[in-house]
C-alpha cells in the first residue's frame, strides 16, 4: 500500500538550513575562542626571585626554631609532671599497704574479740568498710582498750591520706595529658613549617640552588669579615691597656665579675675553666646533624647542644633557650669569652656557644650539621656566662 505521508527534507538540505547550521558553527567556534582568550589573558602569579625564596626559607626555618624552643619547653614540663605523676602514683601504693596493714590489726582484734566471745557488734563495726560508722558511736569506743583505740585512729588517717594522694595523682594526670597534646602541636607546628620549607626549596631549578648557595656563601663570608674585624679591634685595645700599665689589673677585674671582691679571681678562674671544658666538648660534636628537639649524643638542637656541654662542665642547664638566658651573668659581645652562650633575634629562639675571635659553635638549622661559624651571621640579642 502506498504511503500518504509527506517526505522530511533535510535540514542541511534547504538553503536556509544551511545557512542555520553554518551560524551555529561559527558560534561554537567564537565561543571557543573567547574562552581560549580568556585562559590566557588570566594573570599568572610571577615566579618569586631567589632573593624571595630565600628570605621566605629563612623565615620559615626561623619559625620552625621558635616552634622548636616551644616543643622542648612543653617536654620539659611533661616530663616533669610524669615524674610527678609516677611519685604520686607510688607514694599512693604505699599508703594503701599501710591502710591494709591497718586493716588487718583491725581484723585481728575483732577476731579475738569473737574467740573470746566478746562484742560481737563491736567486731562488726571494725570490720565495716567506714570506720567512721563506730567512731560516731561513742558508747562503743569507750569499751575498747588503748592499743584498739589507737588503731582504729591509724586505719582512719592512712585512709583519708591515701584518698587525697589518689585525687592528687588524678588532677597531676589530668595536667599531664593537657601537656601531651600541646606536646603533639607543638610538635606539628614545627614539622609543617619545615615542611613548607622544603616544598619551596624542591620547586628550584639546580641554577636557582647554586644561586641560592652563592647567596648564603656571600652571607657567611660578610659575617666571618666582621668577625675578623671585631677581633682584630679586641687586640688593638689589649695592646692598648698592656702599654697603659693596667693590663694585669684589667684581665685580674674581667676574671672575677663573676664573683667579686677578694674572692673574685678564683671564682673567675673556675668559671674560665669550666667554660673551656664545656667548649671542648662542644666542638667535639662537630659534624654531627642537627635535628629539632634533639639533646645528643647522637645529633643536637641548638640549646640542645649547649645544654650538653655545660652538663660535661658539671654545669645544669634549662632545655630552652628563653630559660638558658636567664642563667649567670650577663655579658657584652666585646668581653666574651670561650664558652660563653650567644642568644640571637629578638625572640631569642637561637644559640651559640662562643669560641673566640667572633666565633661560635652551633647547631644551625634542618638540614645543616654542628659547625663554627661567625656570631654575626644572625642578629645578636645577647650574651651570658653561666658557671
Amino acid at each position: 500500500m502506498a504511503s500518504h505521508r509527506k517526505p522530511r527534507t533535510s535540514v542541511l538540505a534547504s538553503p536556509g538550513g544551511r545557512r542555520t547550521a553554518a551560524g551555529l558553527t561559527t558560534a561554537a567556534l567564537a565561543s571557543v575562542t573567547l574562552l581560549s582568550q580568556s585562559a590566557e589573558a588570566a594573570p599568572r602569579a610571577p615566579r618569586p626571585t631567589i632573593e624571595e625564596v630565600k628570605q621566605k626559607v629563612d623565615g620559615l626555618y626561623h619559625q620552625a626554631e621558635v616552634a622548636t624552643q616551644k616543643y622542648n619547653a612543653v617536654k620539659e614540663r611533661a616530663d616533669e609532671q610524669r615524674d610527678t605523676v609516677d611519685g604520686l602514683l607510688d607514694a599512693a601504693a604505699e599508703r594503701a599497704e599501710k591502710m591494709n596493714q591497718s586493716r588487718r590489726l583491725l581484723g585481728t582484734f575483732a577476731s579475738a574479740q569473737y574467740r573470746t566471745g566478746g562484742m560481737n557488734p563491736t567486731a562488726q563495726l571494725m570490720l565495716a568498710k567506714d570506720p567512721q560508722q563506730f567512731v560516731d558511736r561513742n558508747h562503743l569506743m569507750e569499751r575498747l582498750s588503748g592499743r584498739q583505740k589507737q588503731a582504729v585512729t591509724d586505719y582512719q588517717e592512712q585512709q583519708a591520706e591515701a584518698a587525697r594522694q589518689r585525687a592528687e595523682a588524678t588532677r597531676s594526670l589530668e595536667r599531664l595529658q593537657t601537656s601531651q597534646a600541646s606536646l603533639k602541636e607543638s610538635k606539628r607546628s614545627v614539622q609543617d613549617k619545615l615542611a613548607e620549607a622544603r616544598q619551596l626549596l624542591s620547586r628550584l631549578t639546580a641554577q636557582e640552588k647554586a644561586r641560592l648557595a652563592e647567596l648564603e656563601r656571600q652571607k657567611e663570608e660578610a659575617a666571618k669579615r666582621r668577625a675578623a674585624e671585631e677581633a682584630r679591634k679586641q687586640q688593638e685595645r689589649e695592646r692598648e691597656r698592656q702599654q697603659d700599665g693596667d693590663g694585669s689589673a684589667d684581665g685580674q677585674a674581667g676574671g672575677g665579675s663573676t664573683g667579686g671582691g677578694s674572692t673574685g679571681g678564683s671564682t673567675g678562674d673556675s668559671t674560665t675553666a669550666k667554660g673551656e671544658k664545656a667548649l671542648a666538648f662542644a666542638r667535639a660534636q662537630i659534624g654531627k646533624p642537627y635535628v629539632w628537639g634533639a639533646t645528643g649524643p647522637a645529633s643536637f638542637d641548638c640549646s640542645g647542644l649547649t645544654q650538653a656541654a655545660w652538663k660535661a662542665a658539671g654545669v645544669e642547664l634549662p632545655r630552652t633557650t628563653w630559660d638558658q638566658v636567664k642563667i649567670g651573668q650577663r655579658v657584652a659581645t666585646k668581653d666574651l669569652q670561650p664558652g660563653d652562650l650567644v642568644f640571637f633575634y629578638d625572640d631569642i629562639s637561637h644559640v651559640g656557644m662562643y669560641i673566640g675571635n667572633g666565633k661560635m659553635v652551633h647547631a644551625p638549622k634542618p638540614g645543616t650539621n654542628v659547625r663554627e661559624e661567625s656570631i654575626y651571621y644572625m642578629p645578636i640579642y645577647g650574651s651570658v656566662r653561666p658557671g
